[in-house]
């Protein structure tokens, strides 16, 4: 699943690193998720999305991966 929370991080001016200590979770899974190394916790994506005040809807975008 893509993302835009580098970008938008970006655009607030917050670092990982803020971005991380407002979401409770470290620098290190922020990186990850932003380089699609890791999907976060539905509840996470809630805490991404309200910090950078979009809808999850916004944050993520699915790609298909092929068939079910």
């Amino acid at each position: 699943m893509d993302n835009q929370i580098k970008e938008l991080r970006k655009s607030k001016k917050l670092s990982q690193e803020a971005l991380a200590n407002a979401c409770n979770v470290s620098r290190q899974t922020i990186n990850a998720i932003e380089n699609n190394k890791y999907d976060p916790s539905l509840e996470l994506a809630f805490q991404l999305a309200g910090n950078l005040n979009v809808s999850v809807d916004e944050l993520f975008l699915y790609k298909n991966r092929g068939n079910l």
